[in-house]
């Protein structure tokens, strides 16, 4: 007889990459599971109790609280088959390494829309290339630079980049020359990934309109260049 698959909700906000992928693993793995947003600007008083933090996700098993994200995806990853990451434990170290990095990126992404002046987009902007661009190097010395996934099958890493390529499809337009010009190895697993019904279903069903309203909302320099791009294609 199987072990009883454990009562999961996840507790998400609408525009949280970490929920995303939390939730890419949960939908790839088709593991049963509810889902229950909340406002982070106004969060109820049992959330606040639970998470330690006050950050989501955070991940309710048979009712008790698992807080952040990292441990959240790994216990998801060794209760429910198949695991995402190798045996190994070098080319899993070395798969976490680079989870660590999409963490990383998702910052410099932040430091991008908090931008205040041209000074400090052009900064973050370097910052965020040196990410992407070590992140190409990454994938072109793979045995194999033309594979779909980041090492072989679908894994963690695919997971933690699919979030982190969301963005770009709100912020492409906002941002001054070609960003992934010299990144052929970084657009087409960004490409791929876009497609992969995971990461698909990993994002709240208005991300799109949500972000692009967060962009304008926000005081700096993409703010003001996205209220100027939305405002003329409405």
């Amino acid at each position: 007889m199987s072990a009883r698959q454990p009562r999961l909700k996840l507790i998400s906000h609408d525009l949280c990459p970490y929920v995303q992928r939390a939730l890419i693993v949960l939908h790839h793995k088709g593991v049963a599971h509810q889902r229950e947003y909340i406002d982070l600007a106004d969060k109820p008083e049992w959330f606040t109790r639970l998470s330690p933090l006050g950050k989501v996700p955070l991940l309710l098993v048979d009712g008790q609280p698992l807080f952040e994200s990292s441990p959240i995806v790994q216990y998801l990853d060794e209760t429910t088959a198949p695991a995402l990451l190798p045996q190994d434990a070098f080319a899993r170290a070395r798969q976490r390494a680079w989870i660590e990095m999409a963490s990383s990126t998702l910052d410099a992404i932040a430091g991008l829309y908090s931008a205040a002046d041209s000074a400090a987009l052009a900064a973050a902007t370097q910052r965020l290339q040196a990410r992407l661009q070590a992140l190409e190097r990454g994938l072109a010395g793979r045995s194999d630079p033309q594979a779909a996934w980041f090492d072989g099958a679908f894994g963690l890493v695919d997971a933690s980049y699919g979030p982190v390529f969301r963005y770009f499809e709100s912020l492409d337009a906002l941002l001054d020359g070609e960003l992934w010009e010299e990144l052929p190895h970084t657009l087409a697993w960004r490409r791929s990934l876009a497609e992969h019904p995971a990461v698909q279903a990993g994002a709240h069903p208005e991300y799109a309109v949500r972000l692009r309203r967060f962009l304008q909302a926000r005081q700096s320099l993409i703010a003001e260049r996205a209220r100027e791009h939305w405002q003329a294609a409405a």
